[in-house]
């Protein structure tokens, strides 16, 4: 039986102000490997942890594309190598998604096109600000309306390091989202929007000098700033060592630094942070890029 090999990126998301809006794609990548059989049969191929029945997010995404197709599914041997951390702000559900979606589409001949695969993963996320940059790559902003997800995408400079803070503990995204208040004044509301706007064409136009201004945020951040014990002092800190802007990465805990590759120094001098503060030396730091190539 055909066999597919899917690889399915991590992601930042919010980058401040665009709250389940943009995102970027990152080089740290699950690999997946389907192939259709007569019963189920899941592995992990780097010791992770990994459902193993029906409950397997992969499995149930590509169950779900193929019953959208009119087409039964036998039986699915999935083998995963899944590096990405889960619930630690980096878009793992979200790669799973992506791969269970372009997978499938693969094993049943691509019958579905690159919009129909954007728009059904934004409606299995629930928001687009993930999956979006997951499946196209590089820097994604988005907006979904009845049903369908309509991006901008732009290739990342590879001038640009993304340096992930992450700690040992998780945080579910219910959670987070649990934190956040049900209504924002006005003035907070027009903060953001302004900001966000500023930050796509920051990106667009490569002038990380502005990503600071540009990420503030009232709609989010100071909500979740509690749930992430050390999250002010990384906030407080990363910017005097050379980071370009400092931001929660989706719905946290990981918080990421974005400073420019030929910046040698910082990675150094904000390891020496971790390793002087016994609260800040519960997070790693992950140097990534951005993950340009489609995968769709």
């Amino acid at each position: 039986m055909e066999k597919v090999v899917i690889k399915a990126p991590a992601s930042t998301a919010n980058l401040g102000s665009g709250f389940d809006a943009m995102g970027i794609a990152l080089d740290l990548c699950n690999t997946v490997e389907l192939e259709e059989c007569d019963r189920l049969v899941i592995a992990s191929a780097d010791g992770s942890e990994t459902p193993a029945d029906e409950t397997n997010l992969i499995y149930q995404t590509v169950k779900d594309v193929y019953e959208l197709c009119g087409k039964k599914l036998p039986g699915l041997k999935i083998t995963q190598c899944s590096p990405i951390p889960q619930a630690r702000g980096l878009g793992s559900s979200s790669a799973c998604i992506a791969a269970g979606i372009a997978g499938a589409n693969q094993l049943l001949g691509a019958p579905l096109s690159q919009q129909e695969l954007l728009d059904l993963g934004c409606k299995m996320e629930g928001h687009p600000d993930n999956v979006a940059p997951a499946m196209l790559g590089g820097f994604v902003t988005s907006v979904m309306e009845n049903g369908h997800v309509y991006t901008i995408r732009k290739p990342v400079s590879e001038e640009l390091c993304f340096c992930a803070f992450v700690p040992d503990f998780p945080l579910l995204t219910s959670k987070a989202r649990a934190a956040l208040p049900q209504a924002v004044p006005h003035k907070d509301a027009v903060y953001n929007l302004s900001r966000a706007a500023f930050m796509a064409a920051a990106f667009c136009e490569n002038r990380p000098e502005y990503f600071a201004v540009a990420a503030g945020d009232r709609l989010h951040q100071p909500y979740r700033m509690g749930l992430i014990p050390g999250a002010e002092q990384l906030f407080a800190r990363l910017p005097d060592l050379g980071a370009k802007v400092v931001f929660i990465s989706g719905a946290g805990p990981t918080i990421m630094a974005i400073t420019e590759k030929s910046d040698k120094a910082f990675a150094g001098k904000a390891a020496q942070l971790l390793q002087e503060n016994e609260v800040l030396g519960r997070f790693k730091l992950t140097k990534l890029a951005a993950r340009n190539e489609s995968m769709i």
